[in-house]
């Protein structure tokens, strides 16, 4: 273990902060994570690693916000996002997984830019905006990793409590992992080899919630969602430059 820690050290301190971020954030840490962990790692085996540490990850936010969840934005915005993960996490067995990793550079990339652009614009608040926002961010979880920036932007027109706001992202993102955890491994996405990579992650999982809880009344929400946008940028820009200069 102590082998693994020394090899891997750079990506759990960035994975430790990443998640620390998401719940503050109110996207969830695998809009971070994603694209961090691909530095470190092939796609598809990011896409496993992610889905089976957020099962944890989730579990922990639930855990120590479970006070807060709202069930009725649960229920119409995860039922969708369970569907249409499913839909998303299979359709990646048939599509290069260079294009995939391309294809969720550009799209956090682009999604940054228009939370940064329209940061003052709230969708209107209706039962078909969840279920939309259910659609989109279960498929953008299952096909590119990551969909909570979509649920984030979803939810937040409910103008919900701080800990109701990540109680209830975290009970849908729980569902969400579960069945993308299924079909990654249908898929051949969570590996063995790779599960002790995961071990670790599940210690940095409830530490990073549980440091988040201790200071979401301290710090602007809307701070840690500018210092989420600037990494998200910031990484897939990143990999944007090193997918095309071929390294």
């Amino acid at each position: 273990m102590l082998e693994l820690i020394e090899e891997y050290w750079l990506f759990y301190v960035l994975t430790f902060f990443a998640e620390i971020i998401g719940t503050l954030s109110g996207f969830g840490s695998s809009i971070i994570f994603v694209p961090l962990a691909s530095l470190f790692f092939e796609f598809d085996i990011v896409l496993g690693i992610t889905a089976v540490f957020h099962v944890f990850s989730n579990l922990s936010k639930i855990a120590l916000f479970s006070k807060g969840i709202d069930k009725k934005i649960a229920f119409k915005l995860g039922v969708p996002a369970v569907l249409f993960v499913i839909l998303g996490a299979f359709i990646t067995k048939f599509i290069p997984m260079g294009e995939l990793e391309i294809g969720m550079n550009i799209t956090l990339l682009a999604l940054a830019v228009l939370l940064i652009s329209y940061r003052d614009k709230q969708l209107k608040t209706s039962d078909k905006n969840l279920v939309l926002g259910g659609v989109f961010s279960g498929f953008l979880a299952g096909i590119f990793g990551s969909g909570g920036s979509v649920r984030g932007i979803t939810m937040s027109s409910f103008n919900l409590q701080k800990e109701t706001f990540i109680a209830t992202s975290a009970l849908i993102d729980l569902g969400v992992d579960l069945s993308r955890s299924v079909v990654y491994t249908i898929n051949g996405y969570v590996q063995v080899a790779y599960l002790i990579v995961i071990l670790p992650l599940i210690v940095i999982s409830f530490l990073g919630s549980y440091i988040g809880k201790l200071i979401v009344d301290k710090i602007s929400h809307q701070t840690f969602r500018y210092i989420a946008l600037g990494v998200i940028s910031i990484t897939s820009i990143i990999q944007i430059i090193l997918f095309f200069s071929g390294k």
